[in-house]
């Protein structure tokens, strides 16, 4: 049955896993790659599942690999970051079945804390890199990965970036092939134990595989030639070609579908034909540009174009022609919305006793980084998934006995599985005297709610071993461990002011689930209102953040949307004046 219909890019890649065979998916959430195995959970043949980081995920791939079956691993860029160790060897080991990596890489950082450009991880690691340029490709290029991944013995890389993965065109759909081959044990120790005696033979193969992979890569028709009027001759891949296509439309372009290696003798057959000017447009780094320069062609590239953020249209005619830009559709006028903790988040507490109790609070990455903004500012670091905790440590260890306890470190309990773990294993082992907030709200929030080990659940929503934090934490050796309620303020300072004077390491585990799970939030609460007669307009309730909580600047009073209050309570347990009512109350 072969069929047109409308998907993103992230759906097309799940759609041609199925179509190729895949026995295996694994991934952790981030976006913009989540969406990947959340559609591929549409396809019961292939076992799908979150993994609690990167490197599990790939490893867990590596494994289905090995074993004959074809397996797809999707991770947003900072992700193969976290993976990068197994794929560095996993380049040497070559696979059995095929095995594909999706990198999704976010230029303009709409939700990221950098904006790495991945094409590199494929020159450093020397895995081939294919670069779609819509959702056909998306499709196209996820199962040509495969085929090229057990024709040349390699890991491949699928590169999307948040503009391929969230955009949606018409993608030709196909079957799934009625004969997968059966995955089987088969010994090859020379091949898959990278001792150093195997490595260096499996090093040359590597380098020999890049070579054949440039070659080949030449007379494939994803890196093809289209003929334009001459004069201007453009080099490019991804989603530029998009961009190149709507502001250049008559110029020759030699479009790459795989980056890396790059198609060279193609690259100088295109730049013989002497065009006036020979551009290379490209997102983020120059990366084909300084090896078509080192090549020795000359090109114009990154003078014109930024190193930042994600091309447009309008960047790409700014930056070549100056002068206006194309027209966006500006018609519909949207709501500011800035960000901020959801209403009810149990989360908001915390931060705010943080605050009062002056913390220097090391941050990790989730929905609670949040923290940070006013009027909670509550956070003063933030670098990476799993590195609060080291932080903390870091920093305890160069501040007087009187500053080291105002250190506190906050990690969500997915990123505590994460990578976190390791860094509370060393916090204790070397003595550590800082302060640890694990805020346990049984999901990964940030990226959509998906499940963790910590959540009970699995990805397709069986039930499953939750992890019991608390044990975990006394399995690596932590003594001193509470367990809060953050929608109970009182208890809460208490607790907070208590662990940091304590001179070791402590756990506070803040156990509230995430308000936006309907199977945890059991409990049926009434939202609150604001009686105006006690009211003082002292707006301490507004120092919360609630987006629930407004303020009449008329009366000046605050007020409730009851719409979107959920009745946590909070902010009745901050009102020294008795104003926040419930409507039971009324009468």
């Amino acid at each position: 049955m072969d069929a047109k219909v409308l998907l993103s890019g992230n759906e097309a890649i799940a759609r041609a896993s199925y179509e190729a065979g895949v026995l295996v998916a694994c991934a952790y959430p981030g976006t913009p790659s989540t969406e990947i195995l959340e559609n591929i959970t549409r396809y019961k043949e292939i076992d799908a599942s979150w993994a609690p980081n990167e490197k599990v995920a790939l490893e867990v791939g590596i494994g289905a690999s090995f074993g004959g079956a074809r397996a797809i691993v999707t991770m947003k860029h900072v992700g193969v970051n976290v993976a990068a160790d197994p794929l560095f060897t996993l380049s040497y080991t070559g696979v059995r079945g095929g095995l594909v990596l999706v990198t999704a890489d976010d230029p303009e950082l709409h939700s990221s804390q950098n904006e790495q450009d991945n094409r590199n991880f494929a020159k450093f690691a020397k895995v081939p890199m294919f670069e779609p340029s819509d959702s056909q490709e998306a499709l196209d290029y996820t199962k040509l990965a495969f085929a090229v991944s057990e024709q040349f013995d390699t890991p491949v890389f699928l590169r999307s970036t948040t503009r391929i993965s969230h955009s949606k065109s018409v993608v030709n759909i196909a079957e799934r092939p009625k004969e997968i081959p059966q995955p089987k044990l088969s010994r090859d120790p020379a091949k898959l134990v990278m001792l150093p005696g195997n490595a260096r033979k499996r090093h040359v193969v590597v380098e020999q595989r890049i070579k054949d992979l440039e070659e080949w890569s030449c007379s494939q028709p994803f890196n093809r030639i289209e003929d334009g009027a001459g004069e201007v001759g453009v080099i490019t891949s991804g989603v530029s070609y998009q961009y190149v296509k709507e502001i250049l439309p008559e110029a020759d372009v030699l479009k790459i579908g795989m980056v890396y290696p790059l198609p060279k003798q193609l690259i100088r057959d295109f730049a013989a034909r002497n065009h006036q000017t020979l551009y290379v447009i490209e997102e983020l780094d120059p990366f084909i540009e300084e090896q078509v320069r080192a090549m020795g062609i000359k090109v114009v590239g990154k003078e014109k174009l930024s190193l930042c953020g994600e091309l447009t249209p309008g960047r790409l005619q700014q930056g070549l022609f100056g002068g206006s830009v194309p027209t966006e559709d500006t018609s519909a006028e949207l709501p500011q919305r800035p960000p901020n903790m959801c209403p009810g988040c149990p989360h908001r507490g915390i931060f705010m006793e943080l605050n009062r109790a002056k913390a220097y609070v090391t941050g990790d990455i989730g929905c609670y980084t949040l923290g940070f903004m006013p009027p909670l500012s509550a956070m003063d670091t933030c670098v990476c998934m799993g590195a609060s905790i080291g932080n903390a440590t870091g920093i305890s260890k160069v501040l007087s006995a009187e500053e080291q306890r105002k250190v506190v470190a906050v990690i969500g309990d997915s990123t505590f599985l994460h990578t976190g773990i390791n860094g509370l294993m060393d916090m204790v082992y070397n003595q550590s005297t800082a302060t640890v907030i694990i805020l346990d709200n049984r999901i990964t929030a940030m990226t959509g709610r998906q499940e963790n080990p910590a959540s009970g659940y699995t990805l397709s929503e069986q039930p499953t071993y939750q992890v019991d934090l608390e044990q975990l934490c006394r399995a690596v050796g932590v003594k001193n461990i509470r367990i809060i309620d953050p929608y109970n303020i009182s208890l809460t300072r208490k607790t907070i002011r208590e662990e940091m004077a304590r001179p070791e390491v402590s756990v506070i585990i803040s156990s509230r689930p995430c308000v936006l799970v309907p199977r945890d939030n059991l409990e049926r609460r009434s939202p609150l209102y604001v009686d105006h007669d006690k009211c003082t307009g002292c707006q301490a309730c507004l120092r919360l953040g609630c987006p629930a909580i407004t303020w009449d600047s008329d009366k000046k009073k605050s007020n409730i949307d009851k719409i979107i209050c959920v009745g946590c309570k909070v902010c009745q347990q901050t009102c020294g004046f008795g104003a926040f009512q419930e409507y039971g109350d009324q009468s």
